[in-house]
């Protein structure tokens, strides 16, 4: 490896290492302080490099990159605002250990404090969010740099996979000194090998540093008697939240101990005789949620979509977390025992300890109250043609084909999927629930949509994410029409976007739709526009504008099969649904409304 000058060698060696470390796919916002890096991860092979207009789209994509891939994804930027730009994607990977690599260029020290174009304090920008803040030095022509440069990268990437901390994002500043093209130092185009020392990486392309991670088991004891435990409560419950390990553990124990499994979509373990499809519905039946109050709860994951769950849990359950990292997420302080594990190999361990599946009136109760509440909620929106938001979720999920990646967006399109999805195997759903926030939707979807077809196309790469998660197959993104909005710039993503197979499902009610279901709908003086904000936006603009394909959905049974269509022609697809907000509060009132006198004719009411 022969560089021009030390900016060149350093990009040089750190892209040939990323790559040796795993590193396949790497976001670039351009610009001139980075121009060594992005020139080196252009001209290597072995990284697929992305290019963003925006800095915090590319953070974004990055995000998805890393989130469908199981593998940290690197997203680089100039100086300056650029490097401000990526902090809504690193706040993402912070709160939900999400793998993200930040390479952000930087004016040298003589640059700093003198009023120097695109120049600011980059140190700490990121606050405590980052795993590792490494502020690496100018690149100089010494002995010790190729090991400093590969050492580093090396451990960068290892602590984005949770060395010594949960995942989550690594942020390395790196100063450059011009020239930052290969050019020697008096800037006339260089002969070969100007840098002085030696470049060369560990033999046969290993990383400079190998990293192994022991498995981390919980005791056979403490296992024995936690099984003990479980099979002496008959009134138990399985609670999933968002969570990275395969859920077929999760659903074997369901199995085992006879409890209901309450899964929030993103957990992926909504799936079993022992699932829950209506779990927050029925819980907000005050009578039947009395009787349902749990004994013991093992809770597995982050949950935070329905109050009425949250309500359940309170201090008087004993309840159990089993983390795999040691994270403790318990916003209404309820949780008495954390267990810090391995969760698939925890999960599976309890399951074996347990025995054969076995049966419960207590888990039967819950499915007939759930069984009766679906067959009320399905009946109603079964009943005419008008495309609603409820109906919107359930079927995009009940109809998109067995290894599909769905996308979907926070506010209601999530909590809609939480309400009236039905249990399934096949489908696997992510969604930005660290901050929750709308930000980022569109280049999530693309980061996902990009790994999937590295993953379809045979990479070497460790996969999809999850052992039992099938290899490539659709992406199908489930949105409102602000989330789409805030991040439509993410389209401007070239050449890539052109050669991008995903699918928008875009549920476009004029404005932000959660907020009628909260108080502030209360006050009509202020509410529209501070919190409804209509847009008055025609979406079938926006297609034209990024050459999406565009269908309008005017009839809820045309859905499912404009769907596939869209997924078999390839490309970026834009499927629009209009609704309207008040209409969308109405109906959801009514279908809890529907589900609770289903209940109430149960005759299963018994504790």
């Amino acid at each position: 490896m022969q560089a021009a000058n030390p900016s060149h060698a350093a990009a040089l060696v750190m892209v040939d290492e990323l790559a040796r470390n795993g590193i396949t796919d790497a976001v670039l916002a351009p610009g001139s302080r980075s121009a060594a890096l992005a020139m080196a991860l252009h001209d290597d092979p072995r990284i697929r490099l992305h290019v963003e207009v925006d800095e915090r789209s590319a953070g974004f994509l990055a995000i998805g990159l890393a989130r469908a891939s199981g593998r940290p994804a690197a997203a680089v930027v100039t100086s300056g605002t650029a490097v401000a730009n990526l902090h809504p994607a690193v706040v993402e990977a912070d709160l939900d250990a999400v793998p993200l690599l930040l390479l952000t260029a930087d004016r040298p020290p003589e640059l700093q404090h003198t009023g120097a174009n695109q120049t600011i304090d980059q140190h700490a920008i990121f606050g405590t969010a980052p795993r590792w803040h490494v502020v690496l030095g100018v690149p100089e022509d010494r002995a010790t740099s190729n090991a400093l440069w590969r050492s580093t990268i090396a451990r960068a990437v290892a602590v984005t996979l949770g060395l010594g901390a949960p995942a989550g994002p690594v942020h390395l500043d790196l100063p450059f000194r011009e020239p930052t093209v290969p050019a020697s130092d008096d800037g006339r185009t260089s002969v070969p090998g100007p840098f002085g020392h030696d470049l060369s990486g560990r033999r046969d392309r290993q990383p400079w540093i190998r990293i192994d991670r022991a498995p981390r088991r919980l005791d056979p004891g403490r296992v024995q008697e936690l099984a003990g435990r479980m099979l002496a409560t008959q009134r138990g419950l399985l609670v999933a939240g968002t969570v990275d390990p395969p859920p077929a553990p999760l659903t074997a124990l369901a199995e085992a101990t006879g409890w209901p499994l309450v899964a929030e979509p993103t957990s992926g373990a909504r799936r079993g005789d022992a699932a829950i499809r209506h779990a927050p519905i029925l819980l907000s039946h005050e009578r039947w949620a009395r009787g349902a109050t749990p004994d013991l709860v093992l809770r597995v994951g982050r949950t935070g979509l329905s109050r009425e769950l949250a309500g359940l849990l309170g201090t008087h359950v004993p309840q159990l977390l089993l983390t795999g990292d040691g994270r403790v997420p318990d916003p209404e302080r309820t949780i008495g025992e954390v267990l810090v594990a391995d969760v698939a190999p925890a999960l599976e361990d309890l399951a074996a300890a347990i025995g054969l599946p076995g049966g419960s009136a207590w888990l039967d109760r819950w499915r007939a109250a759930d069984r009766a509440a679906s067959a009320a909620i399905d009946a109603r929106l079964d009943a005419d043609d008008v495309p609603s938001e409820p109906r919107t979720a359930r079927d995009v999920a009940a109809a998109v084909p067995d290894g599909t990646t769905l996308v979907v967006a926070s506010s209601m399109p999530v909590r809609d999927l939480d309400r009236f999805m039905a249990p399934r195997e096949g489908l696997r759903i992510l969604a930005n629930r660290g901050a929750s926030g709308i930000d980022g939707f569109v280049s999530t979807v693309l980061g996902v949509a990009l790994a999937r077809q590295r993953a379809t196309a045979g990479s070497a790469a460790v996969g999809a994410g999850r052992v039992d998660d099938p290899v490539g197959g659709p992406v199908v993104a489930l949105t409102g029409d602000l989330s789409l909005l805030h991040d439509a710039g993410g389209f401007l993503l070239a050449p890539d976007a052109a050669a991008i197979d995903a699918v928008f499902v875009v549920v476009d009610n004029d404005g932000g739709g959660i907020f009628s279901f909260l108080p502030q709908a209360g006050y009509p003086g202020s509410f529209e526009r501070v919190f409804g904000t209509p847009h008055g936006r025609d979406l079938a603009d926006l297609a034209r504008l990024h050459r999406l394909g565009y269908h309008r959905v005017t009839s809820a049974e045309a859905l499912p099969a404009t769907v596939a269509d869209a997924v078999v022609a390839g490309g970026l697809h834009l499927v629009h649904v209009r609704t309207g907000r008040a209409e969308n509060r109405a109906l959801h009132q009514e279908l809890t409304e529907l589900a609770h006198g289903a209940i109430d004719r149960l005759a299963t009411d018994v504790d």
